[in-house]
């Protein structure tokens, strides 16, 4: 097996269809369709089925890829450490950050990094599940992964600061208070974001922890979504300050007592130079957990 079998069955896997691979990665068409029989032949397995809408990856296929797209991440990154010079920073980064966290640092960090290393391809995702990244990161899949601390967090995190949590919504009782006690927000209805994400989990700890049994207005899969909810009435929310977005700020209230939760960024192991420049980039956003926007008069 190699790794241009790997990138070509992930081609297809993208695209659907051998032509369309082909044309993606500027070969000939029977280039790829030889280089996937050859790669089936040497496993042993079918890797996709033919279905009236294109090729669909069988279910050893899906495993397969899995583990290809890993040694093809890792590859591109041996390649972009072997090429990075003192200067210039070469090939692809992935990046990962937990939904709600670090809204405002990590466009800024990451701004700086391709205006300082523009030839450095960036690809930036936002997962919801602390699970699913630890799983990422375990696989190697990750160059940085930006999230809440947890139990599970590794030892060797790197702390980036804290993000506070704010009240958003138009309907409790002390909309002009500078902080909102919690105990005053008892029988309002909340919107709620998924189950196994972070952000309900830390509502739901919060309202634990102070007395409080939620009843839910509504779910809601982005932190935006959630205000916005919150905003028209819907109920009240709990978001990380820095994820308010613009023309929101009015509605926000920090809570009583505070709520905050430390950011930390993992590095995959043997990071190169690209996540070592982003690491050091994000260090110096600021993370203060007080910096939430201030509350209209």
């Amino acid at each position: 097996m190699s790794l241009r079998q790997f990138e070509y069955a992930l081609a297809v896997a993208e695209e659907g269809s051998v032509t369309a691979a082909a044309e993606l990665l500027h070969v000939a068409q029977p280039s790829v369709s030889q280089q996937i029989r050859g790669l089936e032949r040497e496993l042993g397995v079918e890797l996709f089925a033919r279905t009236p809408t294109g090729l669909v990856p069988t279910v050893v296929g899906r495993a397969f890829l899995r583990e290809a797209e890993a040694a093809v991440s890792a590859a591109r990154r041996a390649r972009a450490t072997a090429r990075a010079g003192a200067e210039e920073l070469v090939g692809e980064l992935v990046v990962a950050v937990q939904m709600g966290f670090g809204t405002r640092q990590l466009p800024g960090a990451l701004g700086a990094l391709r205006r300082r290393f523009p030839r450095l391809e960036v690809t930036v995702f936002e997962e919801p599940s602390s699970a699913e990244l630890e799983r990422l990161c375990r696989r190697g899949v990750l160059g940085l992964a930006l999230m809440a601390a947890c139990e599970r967090s590794p030892a060797d995190a790197h702390h980036l600061g804290d993000e506070e949590f704010v009240v958003v919504g138009a309907g409790h009782r002390q909309p002009a208070a500078d902080r909102v006690e919690l105990r005053e927000l008892d029988g309002e209805p909340w919107v709620r974001f998924d189950r196994d994400s972070a952000l309900d989990g830390v509502l739901l700890n919060v309202l634990r922890e102070n007395g409080l049994t939620p009843v839910t207005a509504a779910r809601a899969s982005q932190t935006a979504t959630a205000v916005r909810w919150a905003a028209h009435g819907l109920g009240v929310t709990l978001v990380p300050a820095s994820a308010v977005p613009h023309g929101h700020e009015h509605l926000v209230r920090p809570v009583l007592p505070a709520v905050s939760q430390p950011v930390i960024a993992v590095v995959r192991p043997g990071a190169g130079p690209a996540e070592a420049a982003l690491l050091d980039l994000l260090r110096k956003e600021t993370w203060s957990g007080s910096d939430f926007p201030s509350p209209a008069p």
